[in-house]
């Protein structure tokens, strides 16, 4: 199995069959992470897609100096914040929940409004905030990951960390006594 780096690396030469292997490779991780961002389905199908549209037209200019999921998040990253600057999202419901029709209607109701709280907490973080919550605690990104999708450092990524999840605990407690 070829890595990532040198599926590019074969883009960049016009071999498209390598480009439908990074694709079907990331295209679930892209949405996911746009969605998080986001908060909308079709917005993050767009937004996933067009980041491949845009790798494809600079296959020939990539370099690997970082890895190629840091690259796509960085792409991902970048269209979400245009998306939000343009647009206030409705938030909707969690595409990753499993269908489970074993538990209560109430603690169903409880989940389903755990995850609004959580995901309106989410949506009111500064842009910066959110995508270093959901880069790193919903995709799973090391620090040094993350650095490189923001262009910032590692201490900048664990100081937007720190102050996210201080604000997210802040909203939901608020939330909470409402």
């Amino acid at each position: 199995m070829r890595s990532d780096e040198e599926l590019m690396s074969a883009v960049a030469k016009g071999d498209l069959t390598a480009f439908e292997q990074l694709v079907r490779r990331h295209q679930g991780s892209a949405w996911n992470a746009a969605f998080r961002l986001v908060g909308d389905l079709h917005a993050a199908e767009d937004i996933s897609q067009e980041a491949f549209l845009r790798i494809l037209r600079a296959a020939g200019r990539y370099r690997p100096t970082a890895t190629f999921r840091t690259y796509l998040y960085r792409v991902v990253t970048r269209l979400c914040r245009d998306y939000r600057r343009k647009a206030t999202p409705s938030l909707c419901q969690n595409p990753d929940a499993q269908v489970d029709h074993t538990p209560s209607p109430e603690a169903c109701a409880s989940a389903s409004e755990e995850h609004r709280a959580v995901q309106e907490a989410l949506a009111s973080l500064p842009d910066r905030q959110r995508e270093a919550i959901v880069l790193r605690y919903y995709e799973r990104l090391s620090y040094e990951e993350i650095a490189g999708v923001t262009g910032g450092s590692r201490k900048a990524v664990e100081r937007l960390l720190a102050r996210g999840r201080a604000a997210l605990g802040t909203l939901l407690r608020g939330m909470a006594g409402e």
